[in-house]
């Protein structure tokens, strides 16, 4: 399906903005969402509560949200920490309909984000040094225990949903050049690339940087690139994925990893490499395209333990990092850079019926590149 192009000034128009009446804050309310019972990931629709907006929250009606890998992964346990029911989502796009007394950022009727987290503790020196997303106590926009719960035995619920009550730390603007739709990914997979790329000086016009995996992560990491003024070359196991890479994605070059003479030809070329495959492969020929103080940015999760000859990294005064999400104030500068320059993620819009077998595909690697939900206007309301 052929990227779509809902803008945020078009979205403000489809929700509906409370009455006066309604602008006070509401009680606890019942909406409906899509949960996982058990490891078989299926999908069915459930009613959930959402907390009262509270003076620092931000209601959202959720109009699109993306499917993450993630969210395959836990809806099937396979990292062993399903608290089930399950109700997925972490790239939220939305309208607000109701801002708590403290709120003066946003006000009913704005463009809003939501990706990763939902509350840290604001204590630690994570906090204090804007890395929330490395806070230890963190909680994740669902699967995660909410601290902010009376009982300790509440567990966050996602954007797979029609509203969600959000702390305010944790809400972004969207600009009006940012399709909603195509921008919901970014709330995880854009971050999730550009914070590192500008953490480690990856963003600097004339550098060279490889992009591991062309996925929902790759295909924006080689956009961001290619925004930034660098140029991309995309590392992959899969030569039919050329012809996309370079002629769709504008990718500057392409190398077949399981091609010892494509490898050798760009050994010592990159300034930098982000890593977003999740196969557990040998990371020796990688460092190898590296110049010396070249950095090795990991973001996939690989099942085995990373096999690393210690000269491939010393040899050259080689970095290998690894990089979690972002913070939201990498999150907001994202998306601004984002509507500024014309980046958003490839999708394939589906509706809330078609959920199971997107599901059933994305195991498969059969998607371009990110499947988002049409929330808005395929989930009931009862």
């Amino acid at each position: 399906m052929a990227p779509t192009t809902t803008t945020a000034a078009a979205a403000a128009e489809v929700a509906e903005k409370p009455p006066p009446q309604q602008q006070q804050q509401q009680q606890e309310r019942e909406v409906m969402g899509l949960a996982a019972h058990d490891a078989s990931g299926h999908l069915t629709p459930i009613r959930i509560t959402r907390r009262n907006t509270g003076d620092d929250d931000v209601a959202i009606k959720v109009l699109y949200c993306g499917i993450c890998h993630s969210d395959l992964h836990t809806i099937k346990n396979e990292w062993r920490n399903a608290v089930y029911p399950v109700v997925p989502g972490h790239e939220i796009a939305g309208v607000v309909t109701e801002v708590g007394k403290n709120v003066t950022k946003f006000a009913a009727g704005d463009s809003v984000g939501v990706g990763c987290m939902v509350n840290t503790c604001g204590a630690c020196e994570s906090c204090a040094d804007g890395c929330e997303n490395y806070c230890p106590r963190i909680v994740f926009t669902y699967n995660s225990v909410d601290h902010r719960s009376p009982t300790t035995t509440t567990t966050t619920r996602g954007g797979y949903s029609g509203a969600v009550v959000v702390d305010r730390r944790f809400v972004v603007r969207l600009p009006a050049a940012l399709p909603l739709d195509r921008g919901a990914p970014l709330l995880c997979a854009g971050v999730t690339v550009y914070a590192p790329m500008r953490q480690h000086g990856l963003c600097v016009p004339g550098k060279h940087v490889g992009v591991v995996g062309l996925g929902g992560l790759g295909h924006v990491a080689v956009k961001f690139g290619k925004a930034f003024g660098m140029k991309v070359t995309v590392i992959s196991t899969s030569p039919g994925k050329r012809e996309e890479a370079v002629e769709r994605l504008g990718a500057d070059g392409f190398l077949v990893s399981t091609n010892p003479s494509e490898m050798k030809s760009a050994m010592g070329t990159m300034h930098g490499i982000i890593n977003t495959a999740s196969a557990s492969t040998s990371m020796h020929p990688y460092f190898a395209l590296l110049k010396p103080k070249g950095k090795m940015i990991l973001l996939g999760l690989p099942e085995k333990p990373l096999q690393i000859p210690p000269f491939a990294l010393v040899g050259g005064g080689k970095t290998l990092a690894g990089s979690c999400m972002g913070s939201i104030s990498d999150t907001q500068e994202m998306i601004d850079f984002a509507a500024e320059h014309g980046v958003a993620a490839d999708i394939e819009l589906i509706g809330v019926d078609e959920v199971n077998t997107a599901m059933e595909r994305l195991a498969k690697g059969d998607v371009r590149y990110r499947f988002v939900i049409d929330i808005g206007n395929t989930l009931k309301s009862d």
